[in-house]
Parts: C-alpha cells; structure tokens; sequence
C-alpha cells in the first residue's frame, strides 16, 4: 500500500503516485481521503492544471469566487492561474483523485511538509502558523514554493505582500537553521 500523508488540521489523508495520463503524459495522482469539514484555503498554482475527480462522497470546488458541489463520477478542471479551494461540507468522508498536470515533485513536497506542520501542531485550523518559529517554518516552505503555490486566504497578505515579506523571513529562518515542514517539524 502506498505511504499515507496525513494532514489533522486540514482534515485529509493523501497518498502520491507518479503515473501518465491517457495521452501517456506524466501526471502526479493525488488519491484524496477528505474528512467531513475538511478541505484546503483558497490559492493559485500559476502554471499547473489540476483535475479532480469525486469517487465517493461529495466535494465543494471553488473557482473564483463560486462553490460547485460534486458528486461520484463528477470531474472538476483548475486551469492554472485559477484561484480555488475544495472543501468537504458533507456528513461522509470524500475520495477524490486528483491528476496535476504537469507532475510536480513540488507539490507533492508542499503537501507533505504542510501536513507535517499541521502534525506537529504548529498550525491553525485555517492553515495559518501559530508561533513566531512556525512563522519562519511557514516562511521556508512558502519561498521554497513560490513557483508552484500563491496562497490567497485571508488573513493572508496580498500576493505583492506575500513577494516583499517571505523571502526575508525565508532568509532568516534558514539562518536560524529552520527548513521545510518534514524536516523542521520534530524540532
């Protein structure tokens, strides 16, 4: 059975596998157990198409600023740029598969280092740090995935902000030793 990443503050179990897609191009899965009440905050991936599909249970998307509930057999595109979310707003537990395209070992390392963080306890139930070193942890991990994530959730800065203000704070943390969640949430 593949490695189950477990995220208790986002309220997801996820597992990762590297496979081609019908036109035998690479895509990572993400097979998605997602908890009633459990989702992910708003964020952008600039240059990554994700396509989720529902197994079992229902999942709400958000594309913009609208919510679209799905329902087995129901596929949800992102294109990239798309600001979204998903979130489980049923009573049972919601498996979606989801294919990005193109296969990032980026975003299976942001999923993995967050749910590390959530883990450790280091994290609000909004996804947010709650200490000064969960700040600069965050920070890390943010400015290491800049490229494949914007994180739009408030009461996170405007995404000008967010360029100012993490890669300073990256700058410090890794000065003081701080490194991704995997690595830095036992510490």
């Amino acid at each position: 059975m593949a490695h189950v990443v477990e995220d208790p503050v986002l309220g997801h179990r996820l597992t990762f596998e590297r496979a081609t897609d019908e036109n035998g191009d690479p895509i990572l899965r993400v097979e998605m157990w997602v908890d009633p009440g459990g989702g992910v905050p708003p964020h952008i991936h600039p240059s990554m198409e994700e396509r989720f599909e529902v197994v079992s249970g229902e999942a709400s998307f958000l594309a913009r600023r609208k919510w679209r509930t799905a329902g087995p057999g129901d596929i949800v595109v992102v294109s990239p740029g798309l600001r979204h979310a998903y979130r489980n707003r049923g009573d049972e537990v919601a498996h979606v598969v989801c294919s990005a395209r193109p296969a990032s070992q980026s975003l299976q390392d942001f999923l993995e280092d967050t749910a590390a963080l959530a883990r450790a306890g280091k994290l609000t139930r909004q996804g947010l740090p709650k200490t000064p070193s969960a700040l600069l942890q965050a920070a890390v991990l943010i400015e290491q995935h800049k490229d494949m994530t914007v994180l739009l959730f408030p009461p996170m800065p405007p995404r000008w902000l967010q360029r100012l203000i993490f890669p300073p704070l990256a700058r410090l943390a890794a000065r003081r030793g701080y490194k991704s969640g995997r690595v830095a949430a036992s510490g």
